[in-house]
């Protein structure tokens, strides 16, 4: 947020109410969270604070990709305090997927969460990711329900199915139309379920996946360097046969925007993911036409926060 400090959110840490019991599945499934840093500033204490403060947390992984002599001290000494806590570093920024990757090697707990270093992890989160997945199938993603810090949902939080019409539609608003409603793909405005019900697609910033999960999907695809690899992981998880839920009750509030880097060079990567990911979709027939398509992707990304320069 270059240089502009987090806002403070009150976090509670003793467990929420629906999920009594939560300390149960400590015998049967350890819980690994892994959390991937890149010059992330001041909210990555606020989430570093709130995993720790977790009762079902076993193992904390950070990865760290990038951090200011500031900040990569004080992950050092959070490391030797808290035997938790393992700290990953000296790799260089080797993007998001790589270094959740690598965390999740690391990672020895049944279950992975994986959860962005500005988002803060409210009562219960990970108990109900937890109990949610036991039991299902082979592969798995639950996600949480991603807040604003005003406590709205986030956009993005659950989505449809993205494709090149949809992701088109959906950006230029003509999916607000009652006809062309089925293409909409952000949904943080629908009813809120009242249990985990299957979503295409769910947020990157608080998930989790038994290792087994991640591994029948080899996890993430490493050509993203970052953005678009959550949607990608989804899509492989439901081509597998394998369920994509949203939990309403996994709760986490995400501070978005906090990495000190580009907003220009955020939305590149972004639009150079949602540019690969529609080729792998499109299969060898339509991958050319999808790679031709790709600078207007691009461009369209990237226009994005330019417009809103030119708004304020």
């Amino acid at each position: 947020m270059n240089g502009v400090a987090a806002p403070r959110i009150a976090v509670d840490s003793a467990p929420a109410p629906d999920v009594q019991g939560g300390d149960a599945l400590r015998p049967r499934r350890s819980v690994s969270v892994v959390m991937v840093v890149y010059m992330t500033g001041e909210a990555l204490q606020e989430s570093l604070a709130c995993v720790l403060a977790d009762p079902l947390v076993d193992e904390f992984v950070i990865v760290d990709n990038g951090s200011s002599p500031q900040e990569a001290e004080r992950l050092r000494l959070l490391a030797e305090r808290d035997d938790r806590v393992v700290l990953r570093t000296g790799h260089g920024n080797v993007g998001f997927a790589r270094g959740a990757n690598l965390g999740a090697r690391t990672a020895k707990g049944d279950l992975i969460v994986f959860l962005n270093p500005d988002a803060f992890l409210q009562a219960g989160c990970i108990a109900a990711l937890a109990r949610e997945i036991e039991g299902r199938a082979v592969p798995c993603i639950v996600g949480g329900r991603v807040l604003n810090p005003d406590r709205t949902e986030q956009r993005g939080a659950r989505r449809g199915d993205i494709t090149p019409v949809s992701a088109l539609l959906s950006m230029s608003g003509l999916a607000r139309s009652p006809a062309l409603r089925k293409f909409e793909v952000h949904w943080e405005g629908e009813a809120l379920p009242e249990q985990a019900a299957p979503a295409p697609t769910i947020s990157g910033a608080c998930f989790c996946m038994r290792r087994e999960d991640f591994e029948a999907v080899d996890g993430f695809d490493e050509g993203y360097f970052l953005h678009v690899e959550d949607v990608d992981l989804c899509w492989r998880v439901r081509e597998m046969g394998g369920e994509v839920l949203f939990h309403p009750k996994a709760e986490v509030i995400h501070i978005g925007g906090a990495s000190q880097t580009s907003r220009l060079k955020v939305e590149f990567h972004k639009g150079v993911g949602l540019a690969r990911y529609f080729a792998k979709r499109a299969g060898p027939l339509g991958r050319w036409a999808a790679w031709a398509l790709a600078p207007l992707v691009i461009a369209a990304a990237v226009a994005r926060p330019l417009l809103r320069r030119t708004r304020r």
